[in-house]
Order: structure tokens, then C-alpha cells, then sequence
């Protein structure tokens, strides 16, 4: 029903991946497999809420708090995870990284920690750092049944009184991992017991793929929490901006709110981010499961084309999200000189994996999000500059 194979040229629409991509890797005329946006125009049944929405011609101040906005993301979590939530304590925001960053100030003090499993998405470390807290690590593990933490080492963390809140990436980016239903009541546990709040970043919650459960936050917390996330990765319209979450302390809700409102302004949402989510919500889901389909099956192919040229590897697509992480570990490459290589020789941007941490070291991010045809360009000079390196 819905063609995902066919290139759209994003050069000249001041696409940070395409336009931008010197800003990181130094060189302009890159092919690019980086942040995480797809290369796929969005739903046609957003695109055309948001026409019929400019179509009326005034672009006002408007409100997101309403019964349309609020049904939709209720509708979507009883479709999706099956999953109720309380519709009052939704709450809004530009971005997920803004409510995390506002979350990290109301909940903690400057010289405070915040625990974050680590490989991690950077903007974590930069949302933390950047408000003056510390970044406590708990490190994920590789083994061969996938991604593992280490509980008690994770429990010695939160025990320490400077540890005031557990940032979590659910699913994990940039691993790929879907925590299970009792690893996540285990952390709840854990967090309870050590009066350690918790942010769950759910953003990636769309892209959890076969054998695998997305357990949404609210289904397994305990004492104070919340749980954001957006439609912007799920349906390609982070440019949009706006996102949503749950706060479950009144109180405590009530306190993001005045903050968004009356210090930061910010009480009035981008309008056509609450189309998008309503339309999404309310008529996206066959866009989505056939988007599904095609990510999952560049990932497949990712998996092929790789362990055919280095069969050591034996690397598998992710457990969710259309990000690659691929552990080049086992064959002893440097990485720096695999990026001057990727860069240099092959022109092509993929993300190293330092870029997410210590753990990091050793793997690459590549988006597979994006028409095959340029997936196939892109996994042929990964291919290339490993060669050359061996």
C-alpha cells in the first residue's frame, strides 16, 4: 500500500543529516547513515491532516490539552501495548530531551547524579553534564541471549546517596534492546528501595520488532516517576517538533507545568505537532506495521550482507529500532582509522560507537532507515573500508 523503495531527495531542506552532516564528520559530500530521522515522507494520513489543518489558514495560539489530543495517545497505548493509562497525568513538552532536562532540574541538584545504562544515546550525557550532575554508569553487558544488566552492580549505583534519579532508555539506544517485564520490576523494585526517581525515554517505543514486548513504564513504577516519548521517531516528523509524557505525582506534574508555562513560555504546543500525533494516533497504524515490515527487513539484510564478507561477525538485527549497532570487535580494527577510512576513501557517514560512551568502542550505528537502494550503497562501503583496514 505504501512505497518506502523510492529515494526522496532531502538535499536543500536544512535536513541535519543530509544538509549538515560536516558539522560532525568533517566533509560534506557524504552519504549519510546518522541521527535518527528516516529518509521516508510520513504518513499519508498525517501529511494530509496537517494540509487540511493549513488549509484553514490561521496558525493561533492553541492548546494541547484537549480530549482529541488526550484520546489519541490513550487510544494508542490500548491498541498498541494494550496498556491503559490515566489520561490526566499527560503532560507536554517540545521535545523528550527538553522534558528529561526539566525532570533532571525539578528532581535533583547541580553535583547530584543521574544513572543512565550505558552504551548511551549522547544526548543523554550532554542533557546530564550540561545541568551540572554527574553521569553514573551502568554498564550493559553483550552475551550471547543479548543485551544483560548487571542488577546488583546496578544496585550498588542507586544506593549511593548522590544517585537521585535512573534515567532509562526503553527501548535501549543505541543496543537495540527491549527490556523485559522483570528487568524493568526489578529496576522499579530497586529504584523504590533506594528513593531513586525515575525518567523513562520511550521514544523508540513503535520499534520493537517480532518475539519482543514493549512494557511501557507505567505498567511496572513505583514511587515517583515518568515516562516520555513522541510520535517523531515512529512516524518520520521529529521537525515537527513536540512530545508527551506521564507524570504520575500530581504534585510533581503540576510543578513541570509551571515551569513550562510560566518560566520557559512554553504553554502554547506547535499545533501541527498535535495533528500529527492525533492523526497518527487515530489512523496511522497501518502505515506504521507496513513501515515496520520494510525496516525490519533492512535490517535482515544488513545481518546477510555483513556476515557473508565476515562470517566471524555473525552479527543479528537489533531486538527494536532501525539502528544497526554493529560490534566490529572481532576483527580487530582501529576505529579511528576505520572513520578516516569511511570518510575519507568510501564517503559515507556512520556513526562511531564512542560516540556513545566508553563501552562504546569497538561498533558503529549505522540508520537503516531509509529505501534499500541506499541501504545497499551504504552497507557496500562499510564493506570496502573494513577491507581496506585488514
Amino acid at each position: 500500500m505504501f512505497d518506502f523503495s523510492t529515494p526522496v531527495d532531502r538535499h536543500g531542506t536544512w535536513c541535519t543529516q543530509w544538509d549538515y552532516v560536516a558539522d560532525r564528520f568533517g566533509a560534506a559530500d557524504l552519504l549519510p547513515f546518522t541521527i535518527s530521522d528516516m529518509d521516508f515522507p510520513t504518513a499519508p494520513v498525517i501529511l494530509d491532516a496537517l494540509q487540511k489543518r493549513l488549509s484553514h489558514g490561521v496558525l493561533g495560539y492553541s492548546r494541547w490539552k484537549n480530549e482529541e489530543f488526550l484520546g489519541a495517545i490513550a487510544h494508542w497505548y490500548n491498541i498498541r501495548f494494550n496498556s491503559a493509562i490515566d489520561k490526566e497525568s499527560v503532560v507536554y513538552g517540545p521535545s523528550v530531551i527538553y522534558m528529561v532536562s526539566q525532570l533532571i532540574r525539578q528532581w535533583s541538584e547541580p553535583g547530584d547524579a543521574v544513572l543512565i545504562h550505558t552504551p548511551a544515546y549522547d544526548a543523554f550525557y550532554k542533557a546530564i553534564e550540561g545541568n551540572k550532575r554527574q553521569v553514573f554508569s551502568a554498564p550493559l553487558h553483550k552475551t550471547a541471549s543479548g543485551w544483560m544488566c548487571d542488577m546488583a552492580a546496578l544496585e550498588a549505583q542507586l544506593a549511593k546517596p548522590e544517585c537521585k534519579i535512573m534515567l532509562l532508555c526503553s527501548p535501549q539506544n543505541p543496543t537495540g534492546k527491549v527490556w523485559t517485564r522483570a528487568e524493568l520490576d526489578t529496576m522499579a523494585t530497586l529504584c523504590e528501595r533506594h528513593g531513586v526517581r525515575v525518567i523513562s525515554d520511550e521514544i523508540h517505543m513503535d520499534m520493537v520488532w517480532e518475539g519482543h514486548r514493549h512494557t511501557p513504564w507505567n505498567e511496572v513504577g513505583k514511587g515517583q516517576w515518568a515516562l516520555f516519548t513522541s510520535g517523531s521517531k515512529s512516524f518520520n516528523i521529529p521537525a515537527l517538533t513536540g512530545a508527551y509524557g506521564l507524570i504520575n505525582d500530581a504534585d510533581e506534574r503540576q510543578k513541570y507545568l509551571n515551569v513550562l508555562k510560566g518560566q520557559d513560555g512554553l504553554s502554547s504546543p506547535a499545533i501541527l505537532a498535535v495533528i500529527a500525533h492525533i492523526a497518527a494516533y487515530q489512523e496511522g497504524a497501518a502505515w506504521l506495521d507496513e513501515l515496520r515490515t520494510y525496516l525490519q527487513s533492512n535490517l535482515r539484510y544488513v545481518a546477510d550482507a555483513l556476515n557473508a564478507e565476515f562470517a566471524q561477525l555473525n552479527w543479528q538485527p537489533p531486538e527494536s529500532t532501525y539502528l544497526a549497532w554493529i560490534d566490529l570487535r572481532p576483527l580487530g580494527i582501529d576505529g579511528n582509522a576505520l572513520q578516516t577510512a569511511l570518510i575519507e576513501q568510501q564517503k559515507v557517514a556512520i556513526m562511531p560507537g564512542y560516540t556513545y560512551g566508553e563501552e562504546g568502542k569497538g561498533f558503529v550505528r549505522l540508520n537503516a532507515g531509509c529505501p534499500r537502494v541506499k541501504l545497499e550503497e551504504g552497507v557496500k562501503r562499510l564493506i570496502a573500508a573494513i577491507k581496506s583496514l585488514q
